[in-house]
């Protein structure tokens, strides 16, 4: 994962005081946890919440480690996406339960065929990583291709697809940088000083909104999607969304053409040698037309004349 900031003019530089965002998540843990668990995790770069080496890296190659970062003016703030996958990709669950109104039991995507599931439960296929193989979707006669992050299929008892769900997971972006503090942390010393990283919150409008009116679109020419695109983010993520949105979207039942956010947030700091709990905060179901409506006529516009007011106050 790249960090990156734009750069600034001379005098923007000498003004602009250092961001105040500090790593509060490392490798899973409190950055100064000193528990074997903890240092374990440092040591060998690895992530609990899939028990592999961290994904997440830097510009460079090295691993990043750095699961969620705090602001100074604000809450806690997911700044990766494998930290949803705690408890076991309880996320899938949550999602699975939502769209397919049961007990499930999650199986990967390449052995579910034939895997039996216990009596009264639904058998759901997931594809993605670490899950048999992610699907990834030509678009046929142009180049490129597309995918979402997970399907979930719902099988019947003979192992014939009845239909799925897409589930998009999203965090947040940096940009500045965070490698100081993480230094710092992975020396096991203390880090009293600043870091430049914020968070890139620009990056819903140009990229995350885009995307996920684009993938609805696709999906509601699915026969068998009968019940849309499932969008899991933090709550801040979602907070930002709503307000480009103008935060009024109307509310629909689950559908073709449907997109379902669901946000969680970070419970209360852990004792050294556990992880914060992943805890489910809402979830709202609008349309994708809706939601490309909203974002192409926003009602959240700033004040008229705002650029000539800025104009004349700096001649």
């Amino acid at each position: 994962m790249r960090h990156t900031c734009r750069g600034l003019s001379p005098d923007k530089k000498k003004r602009k005081s250092p961001l105040a965002s500090r790593i509060i998540e490392f490798f899973g843990y409190a950055p100064t946890d000193q528990s074997a668990a903890g240092r374990q995790a440092r040591d060998e770069r690895r992530c609990p919440f899939i028990s592999d080496t961290c994904q997440k890296t830097l510009s460079d190659g090295s691993t990043s480690g750095v699961c969620t970062l705090k602001p100074k003016t604000s809450g806690p703030v997911i700044c990766c996406p494998y930290r949803f996958y705690a408890s076991g990709y309880l996320v899938l669950s949550d999602v699975a339960k939502a769209a397919f109104g049961g007990d499930v039991e999650l199986i990967p995507g390449n052995v579910a065929r034939h895997r039996k599931v216990a009596l009264g439960k639904i058998k759901v296929a997931v594809f993605g990583k670490r899950w048999g193989k992610e699907l990834r979707l030509r678009n046929r006669g142009r180049s490129g291709s597309y995918f979402v992050d997970w399907v979930l299929a719902r099988l019947n008892e003979q192992g014939g697809l009845e239909e799925f769900v897409a589930v998009e997971v999203q965090s947040i972006d940096t940009t500045g940088s965070y490698r100081k503090e993480r230094d710092a942390y992975l020396r096991g010393e203390d880090f009293p000083g600043q870091t430049t990283v914020g968070l890139n919150w620009e990056n819903v409008n140009k990229r995350i909104l885009p995307q996920i009116i684009y993938k609805g679109h696709v999906l509601r020419r699915e026969r068998l999607c009968r019940q849309g695109l499932f969008f899991v983010c933090p709550k801040p993520v979602y907070d930002r969304i709503l307000e480009r949105l103008g935060g009024n979207l109307l509310t629909y039942t689950l559908q073709p053409g449907s997109l379902s956010l669901m946000w969680y947030d970070l419970g209360p700091p852990a004792p050294e040698g556990q992880s914060r709990e992943l805890q489910f905060k809402g979830n709202l179901t609008t349309t994708v037309d809706q939601v490309a409506l909203a974002f192409t006529s926003p009602a959240n516009l700033p004040d008229e004349n705002v650029y000539e007011a800025a104009v004349l106050a700096e001649l």
